[in-house]
């Protein structure tokens, strides 16, 4: 992983303070970065499996309250929603997932480029909210020379940490099979 600059910190989508300068494009230099970085060799049921149980570990030991979907399509591999978890975190998921599939990119990070030009893509009329949403969570599984081949979302947490704990699942995971 890139780690940002020393002088510069972390860009937050949720703040509505002034952001440091360059916080936005290191933040999107090192999702980029995880991007690249977190590719899978190919991705089985059970590679799924493996994953959403990882993330239900990670949610029940730091008593997280979010909902964890990984999908192929319109394929359901696996859901769960731990306590805490509320029905919108369902709308969140799909919203998330539609975006990360449509841009092959996570929905942080389509967000976050959005907000290059001043703006956010929400404010673009072609941007439909009621089926798509910038806000991070959802990270598209990308297969070594094949592409996106499905996608894993959070939702009941801050953006950042949605994302954040996907990246850590994904990484967890990824170091697992390179173990085997």
């Amino acid at each position: 992983m890139t780690a940002n600059p020393p002088d510069v910190t972390g860009f937050d989508p949720d703040s509505s303070d002034a952001q440091p300068e360059g916080s936005l494009e290191a933040q999107i230099a090192r999702i980029e970065a995880e991007v690249r970085e977190l590719q899978f060799p190919g991705f089985s049921l059970d590679d799924a499996l493996n994953l959403g149980l990882l993330l239900v570990e990670l949610g029940k030991e730091r008593s997280l309250p979010i909902a964890i979907d990984i999908a192929k399509g319109e394929q359901v591999l696996f859901h769960v929603a731990l306590p805490g978890a509320t029905p919108d975190n369902g709308h969140w998921i799909r919203a998330k997932q539609r975006t990360a599939l449509r841009h092959e990119a996570p929905s942080l990070l389509v967000g976050l480029r959005g907000r290059l030009g001043g703006g956010r893509i929400e404010d673009n009329a072609w941007f439909d909210q009621s089926r798509y949403a910038a806000h991070g969570g959802a990270f598209p599984i990308h297969v070594t020379g094949v592409g996106v081949v499905a996608s894993v979302a959070v939702s009941g947490l801050p953006q950042l940490q949605d994302h954040e704990l996907v990246v850590e699942a994904l990484r967890d995971i990824l170091g697992s099979a390179l173990d085997e």
